[in-house]
């Protein structure tokens, strides 16, 4: 029988949304995490195995956009939290792992470094191997959510001695030589606790690496990147304008009817927030394709038979043809046995028609 996430997520989406001011305000949202890890759904997409729920990506990116209706720092918390997580149940120890599905681990990733600009998966931290066992960690991560509330960070650094571009390790946050010198401070995620952490002689055990020395790059691009790409979507709380084919098509009319600059049309800007986010959609159905589970009904995949005409702004006035409602259509079915990289870079947003 499926986990019915449903019913407690109203009740700890009310109680992020009680907790949203003071969370903007910079607190970390501990009711609310301490809520979801009580009622399982830290646990959400931890094997069953372990004692977790076993649900895949669509339920994890259900989950994140409820939440991310009533506070942006809950949701970014729960996103990266996931991310770890799908590391940590493909690599992981099964303490670790059961722990999470218990609700008494909260993940997150710290890759991001001073030094290596964009490119995460290519770090400049190092791991040198100690006499008398061990590994020595030093790093300057740019920033990682929940930097000084999380259990531990998946976290990434050069291999200790194998040829690649990275490796990964669980470095848990009480560990001696980590510091968060300060806390973030942005609009709308302030209280995500997103802050740079910075590792000094920090020692490891060997156990401590997530997968074969050098092979952080895979991780970070088969586990991670699928995962965070459409967690991170979810996050925008725009996800549920997929399914508002009616109003998109008529903006589509709207824009080719339309003079005014792209940037400045209401009309534009609400149509490429619409198609991305019905992208965005597709997106996820790939990738859940890919790892197995079950797709999103196809009516919410796609446009059907649409006609009639949207709420447009006043000087926009235009009747929707229902052949041009019909071209705004999604992808077709994807096949099961698709790559998960393509979840990355095929269903980016398209330019406004005319740019």
């Amino acid at each position: 029988m499926s986990f019915d996430y449903e019913s407690p997520l109203e009740t700890i989406a009310a109680i992020a949304a009680q907790h949203a001011a003071s969370v903007d305000r910079g607190d970390f949202p501990t009711e609310a995490v301490r809520a979801l890890g009580e009622a399982g759904l830290l646990g959400l997409v931890s094997a069953t195995e372990v004692g977790g729920q076993g649900l895949g990506l669509p339920a994890a990116a259900a989950v994140v956009e409820r939440l991310a209706r009533e506070c942006a720092s809950t949701a970014m918390v729960l996103c990266m939290h996931y991310c770890g997580t799908a590391v940590i149940e493909k690599l992981g120890p099964e303490r670790v792992r059961r722990e999470i599905a218990g609700g008494r681990h909260l993940s997150t990733l710290a890759f991001s470094e001073t030094g290596s600009r964009s490119h995460f998966w290519n770090p400049v931290s190092t791991a040198v191997r100690v006499a008398g066992g061990g590994v020595r960690l030093d790093a300057r991560k740019s920033f990682s959510t929940s930097a000084r509330h999380a259990t531990a960070y998946v976290w990434s650094s050069r291999p200790a001695a194998a040829a690649g571009a990275s490796t990964l390790w669980l470095v848990p946050t009480s560990t001696p030589g980590l510091n968060v010198p300060q806390p973030f401070d942005g609009l709308g995620l302030r209280g995500n606790d997103s802050a740079p952490v910075i590792a000094e002689g920090v020692i490891v055990p060997e156990e401590s690496r997530l997968g074969e020395d050098g092979g952080g790059f895979a991780g970070m691009m088969e586990i991670v990147l699928p995962v965070f790409n459409v967690l991170a979507s979810a996050c925008s709380s725009l996800s549920w304008f997929c399914t508002r084919y009616r109003e998109t098509a008529a903006l589509r009319e709207a824009c080719r009817a339309c003079s005014e600059s792209r940037t400045s049309c209401r009309a534009s800007v609400s149509l490429r927030s619409a198609r991305s986010n019905m992208r965005l959609t597709a997106a996820a159905s790939l990738t859940s394709a890919w790892a197995g589970v079950a797709r999103p009904p196809a009516a919410s995949m796609r446009a059907t038979r649409l006609s009639a005409s949207a709420t447009l702004p006043a000087k926009l006035t235009t009747t929707v043809k229902p052949s041009a409602a019909r071209r705004v259509a999604m992808a077709a079915p994807i096949p099961r046995e698709a790559p998960v990289t393509m979840a990355i870079c095929v269903f980016m947003p398209p330019s406004c028609e005319g740019e």
